[in-house]
C-alpha cells in the first residue's frame, strides 16, 4: 500500500463487501471495534472528544465547532462522513484534510489487523466503519490534537464511534431515517442516538419534537448527564447582518449551575436557518467544555464563524457562483435548502437531481420541485441511486406538467445542466452526496 489510490481501493473494498446481496452484519455490541482498538493501543483514550449524533446537522456542527476551537488556539481533529470527493476529507487536522501520506500510513498500519479479524469469527469481524473510525483515532493521536470532534456514523448506541469517553456529547436533531435499523418512530430513533450519553458528561440537544425530546430527557436523567437544551438552556434569534448575504444571529444562554449568562452575536457566510441552528449547537458544545473563558469565546466566535465554509451544504461554488451544490437527501434538509433558495434564487433555479432508492422521494421532491424552473435527473451512484428514468417518472407523477431532462451519466448531466443555463439563471445540484461531489469535481477549473 503505497498511495492514496491504494488506501482508497482497500477502504472501498470493505464497503463493497458489505453491500453485496445477502451480506448480513447484525451488530450486537461494540466488541469488534474495541478489539481492533485494543490491538492499536487504544488511541481514543488519549483524546478529548466532542461526540456528535443526530439525524441531520452533525457534520455542519462539527465544522462550526472546529472553526471556533481553532480560533481559540486549539489543534483540532475532525472525523466526519461521508466524503464528497476524496477520502482525506473525512479526517481533518488543524482545519484541513489530512495529507494523503498520513492516511496511507494509518491504513497500512490497520490493514493486517483488520484482515486478521475478518478471517475470524463473524461476531468479531470489524466493519468498514470500524476501520475508518480506528484510522481517525490513530491519525488524531499521531497529530497530537488538543480536541477531537467525532461525528456518529449511524445511530449512536452501537456506532463504531461510541467507544470514546467524551468531554461533551451532542444530539443535533431527530427525524425518521434508517428505520429498518434504528426504529420506526422518532422515540425509537432517539433511544438509539441517546446511547452516546455518558454519566456526568454534559449533553447539548437541538430543537427536538416532543416524543424525541422526552426520550433524550429521560436518558439524560437516567445516566446523570447534565442536559443543555435549545429552547431551555439557550436560545437563538436570527438578525439581519450588516453585510449583504450574511446570515446573522444572536446566541443567548441562561445562567446555570453557578455560571453566568452568556450572549454573543455572529454572522455566517452560509445561508439558511439550518446553518444558524448548527452554529448555535457548536457554540453550546464548545462552551460546555468549560475550558475557555466567556471573554475569549465572545472574541473567537464571531471571527471563527464569519468565513467558515461548509462544503456541499448550500454551497455556492467560488469559481462558478451560478452553481449551488447541496447534499440534501432527507425531508428536513430538502426543506432547509428550499428555504435558502428563496433568497439565493428568488426567481427559481434549474434543478439537477439524483436521489437514493431508500429515501422518502415524495417528501424530498415535494420540497424542491416548487423551486425549479427546469428539472434534470441523473443517477449519481450505480448501486444506491434510483435509475434516472425511474426518478423522472416519479417527478412527472408528482407534477404531470413538468418537463424532465434525463441524463443517466452523472458527469454528463452536470455538464449539460450547467451548459444549458439561461442568462441570469442559477443551477442547484442536489439530492445526493455523491452528486454533490461529482458536481464539485466536474465544474472545478482546469
Amino acid at each position: 500500500m503505497n498511495s492514496l489510490a491504494d488506501a482508497a481501493a482497500y477502504l472501498e473494498g470493505l464497503i463493497n463487501h458489505e453491500r453485496r446481496p445477502g451480506f448480513s452484519y447484525a451488530r450486537l455490541d461494540l466488541e469488534p471495534i474495541r478489539a481492533l482498538l485494543d490491538r492499536l493501543g487504544n488511541p481514543q483514550d488519549r483524546l478529548s472528544v466532542i461526540h456528535v449524533a443526530g439525524s441531520k446537522g452533525k457534520g455542519s456542527t462539527c465544522l462550526f465547532a472546529e472553526a471556533i476551537l481553532g480560533q481559540l488556539g486549539e489543534r483540532v481533529g475532525t472525523f466526519t462522513s461521508p466524503h464528497l470527493e476524496s477520502w482525506v476529507e473525512r479526517f481533518r487536522v488543524g482545519g484541513r484534510p489530512v495529507e494523503a501520506v498520513r492516511l496511507v500510513e494509518a491504513i497500512r498500519r490497520l490493514r493486517p489487523l483488520v484482515d486478521e479479524a475478518c478471517a475470524g469469527p463473524a461476531e468479531r469481524r470489524p466493519s468498514f466503519f470500524d476501520a475508518t473510525t480506528a484510522a481517525a483515532f490513530l491519525l488524531f493521536e499521531t497529530a497530537g490534537v488538543d480536541r477531537a470532534l467525532i461525528e456518529v456514523g449511524l445511530g449512536g448506541r452501537l456506532d463504531s464511534t461510541n467507544v470514546v469517553s467524551p468531554a461533551v456529547t451532542c444530539i443535533t436533531s431527530i427525524e425518521l431515517e434508517h428505520t429498518a435499523i434504528l426504529g420506526e418512530t422518532e422515540g425509537e430513533i432517539a433511544r438509539e442516538k441517546a446511547g452516546i450519553l455518558k454519566p456526568g458528561i454534559p449533553v447539548v440537544s437541538g430543537l427536538l419534537r416532543p416524543e424525541a425530546a422526552r426520550v433524550i430527557r429521560a436518558r439524560a436523567a437516567e445516566v446523570g448527564a447534565p442536559l443543555i437544551t435549545w429552547g431551555g438552556s439557550f436560545h437563538v434569534d436570527r438578525i439581519g447582518g450588516p453585510r449583504p448575504g450574511r446570515n446573522g444571529f444572536v446566541f443567548r444562554q441562561a445562567a446555570n449551575d453557578g455560571r453566568p449568562g452568556f450572549e454573543v452575536a455572529a454572522e455566517l457566510a452560509v445561508p439558511g436557518r439550518a446553518a444558524v441552528g448548527n452554529a448555535a449547537l457548536a457554540i453550546a458544545c464548545v462552551r460546555a467544555l468549560g475550558v475557555h473563558s466567556d471573554a475569549a469565546l465572545r472574541e473567537a466566535i464571531p471571527a471563527a464563524l464569519a468565513d467558515c465554509r461548509l462544503p456541499g451544504r448550500i454551497e455556492t461554488l467560488e469559481h462558478d457562483p451560478r452553481v449551488i451544490v447541496d447534499a440534501a437527501h432527507t425531508a428536513e434538509s430538502a426543506r432547509a435548502l428550499a428555504e435558502a433558495l428563496t433568497t439565493l434564487a428568488p426567481d427559481g433555479v434549474d434543478l439537477l437531481l439524483s436521489v437514493s432508492s431508500d429515501k422518502n422521494r415524495d417528501l424530498v421532491l415535494g420540497a424542491l420541485l416548487p423551486c425549479a424552473r427546469r428539472v434534470w435527473v441523473t443517477r449519481a451512484e450505480p448501486i444506491r441511486s434510483m435509475p434516472a428514468d425511474a426518478l423522472a417518472r416519479h417527478v412527472s407523477r408528482l407534477d404531470p406538467t413538468r418537463r424532465v431532462e434525463v441524463v443517466e451519466d452523472a458527469e454528463e448531466a452536470v455538464e449539460r445542466a450547467r451548459g444549458g443555463l439561461e442568462e441570469g439563471r442559477r443551477l442547484c445540484v442536489t439530492g445526493s452526496i455523491y452528486l454533490a461531489g461529482i458536481a464539485r469535481r466536474v465544474l472545478r477549473p482546469g
